[in-house]
């Protein structure tokens, strides 16, 4: 297989000592695991760098030129990335300087992703240049952050296009029940101002990520209730989960048979009423394409 069949992933980690404690390192090997278990594994050369400092970030694209660079980390609630700085402490970068650095090697990568909170601003910054750019509108979870880049990578390894894998990867979180779907966005270069997200429909035969002209039937603030009302039932839908959770630890350690019998009947509503959210979760994210 020629150099050309390959696609090169650079990993980028930061994990400041002054921030608190990411899975970084969880992340990274889950991602190579997917890799290193698909069929066409020689396809995928995936190269890490971790501790990365602002200066550190142009060497390492130099030297593994990547198409697809996947930052995982720390975000600030205003939009900035922080790296580190010499003394392994947090140093935000502000959303247009990286989006400049980006600039700059647009011939040669296709695809970032910032797993990191509040990342949707530098996505969007970035996407100017870039064709397909991953970002977080919000506070995400190590959890729900792990369950996306591993449904991302594992979809991208099964050949599906970058929009295909980005919505493997927000039902991956579905799938491990957490209710975070929604934070990672997907931004393109044809559609910077906007972001894809997973309740928009996608063209599956078109690469340019244009949201289906369906969704422009409602106004802004129509939106916004529906994204609203749909967070709010994607809480709900997470203590729930907590709930169901706790009640089969205690079934499974319960002796008593009119206990027990209890337990089952707590969780059988709860299960009823989890299926309730998520069909009204569903219907609702119809009613945005």
């Amino acid at each position: 297989m020629s150099s050309n069949d390959q696609i090169k992933i650079l990993f980028l980690a930061a994990d400041p000592s002054n921030a608190a404690r990411l899975r970084l390192g969880q992340e990274l090997r889950d991602i190579r695991e997917k890799l290193q278990l698909a069929k066409e594994r020689d396809r995928f050369i995936l190269d890490s760098r971790e501790s990365v400092r602002l200066g550190d970030i142009s060497q390492a694209i130099f030297d593994v030129e990547p198409q697809i660079v996947h930052f995982s980390g720390h975000g600030t609630s205003t939009g900035e990335l922080c790296f580190e700085d010499l003394l392994g402490e947090y140093q935000p970068v502000q959303p247009d300087a990286l989006a400049a650095l980006f600039e700059l090697v647009a011939d040669q990568i296709n695809c970032v992703v910032l797993n990191a909170c509040y990342s949707e601003a530098q996505a969007k910054a970035i996407a100017q240049h870039i064709s397909f750019v991953i970002g977080m509108n919000k506070e995400i979870g190590d959890q729900a952050a792990i369950a996306f880049a591993v449904g991302f990578y594992k979809a991208l390894a099964a050949r599906r296009t970058i929009d295909q894998a980005y919505k493997f990867g927000c039902v991956e979180i579905r799938l491990q029940g957490i209710a975070e779907h929604l934070t990672p966005v997907l931004y393109t270069k044809q559609n910077s101002v906007s972001p894809v997200s997973e309740v928009q429909q996608i063209d599956s035969n078109k690469s340019t990520g244009v949201t289906n002209a369906q969704s422009t039937s409602l106004n802004l603030g129509q939106r916004q209730r529906i994204l609203q009302e749909i967070e709010s039932l994607q809480q709900q839908y997470d203590l729930l989960s907590q709930k169901l959770s706790r009640l089969r630890l205690d079934l499974v350690i319960e002796s008593g048979t009119v206990i027990k019998f209890q337990l089952e009947k707590q969780i059988e509503n709860a299960e009823a009423e989890r299926t309730q959210l998520t069909q009204r979760i569903e219907q609702l994210e119809n009613s945005l394409q």
